[in-house]
């Protein structure tokens, strides 16, 4: 049985844990060398041990202009083009109300999802295979009011605007659609109390959390053949939270 994604050539940014580490692993399964960055080299070495193969680690902040150059530098020097780009850093503070926001805080969060997602993207293009498939990094709190959100739900819904506005630029050439994760059970939430935790499942019509894993078999679909006539997209991955 052939692999869904042989001999592509894939690029994920902040890939060091948690949802991107995971479609990582499973680009890697499916027949994919991936080149993944995170901000801190021990964890980037850490994840790279874990994929195991066919992978090249990039030390690097996707809000970093300089350090995005490195990157595709990197990629074009040992491969030569893309496939697959997955652009999933993201950072933002989710208790953080209306009155207690700060222009760090707003700077540092727009900076790499806003900023740093539409460079990834530009930067990335001149390798870009055609036919190739761009992934965006979203969250159901873009289209969703949780109170305390203010700044991440905002950019959050600007990824969702890039793609539309992506899918009409480059019809026939690359294909971009969006991942829209809900509560997953991540290493952000290590040490969190239980009642947070019951209080995110309380929203979530399936009952429990999401598992990494769920957002890599959507990102695998997106990255591959089997989406071949998907463009533009918002794909929920989130139990149902923002549906009903």
């Amino acid at each position: 049985m052939s692999k869904k994604l042989e001999n592509r050539v894939a690029v994920i940014t902040g890939a060091t844990s948690g949802m991107a580490l995971a479609t990582a692993k499973l680009f890697v399964e499916e027949g994919a060398y991936v080149f993944v960055t995170g901000r801190s080299q021990e964890r980037l070495d850490k994840a790279v041990k874990e994929i195991g193969k066919n992978v090249t680690g990039v030390q690097g902040d996707a809000g970093s202009l300089t350090d995005l150059d490195r990157l595709f530098d990197m990629v074009k020097k040992e491969k030569g083009h893309i496939d697959v780009l997955f652009a999933s850093a993201g950072v933002g503070e989710l208790n953080n109300p209306l009155g207690s926001i700060t222009e760090k805080g707003f700077d540092d969060t727009f900076n790499v999802n806003v900023r740093g997602t539409l460079f990834t993207v530009q930067k990335a293009l001149p390798l870009m295979n055609d036919g190739g498939s761009i992934i965006l990094n979203s969250s159901i709190a873009g289209v969703k009011g949780f109170p305390g959100t203010t700044v991440y739900s905002a950019s959050k819904a600007a990824v969702r605007a890039f793609a539309r506005t992506w899918t009409a630029e480059l019809k026939g050439k690359v294909r971009v659609n969006v991942i829209s994760p809900g509560t997953i059970d991540t290493p952000i939430f290590d040490g969190a109390p239980q009642e947070m935790k019951d209080g995110f499942v309380s929203i979530i019509p399936m009952g429990r959390m999401g598992k990494p894993r769920e957002i890599a078999a959507a990102a695998l679909f997106l990255a591959s053949d089997e989406s071949s006539f998907i463009t533009g997209i918002e794909l929920f991955v989130d139990g149902g939270t923002a549906q009903v």
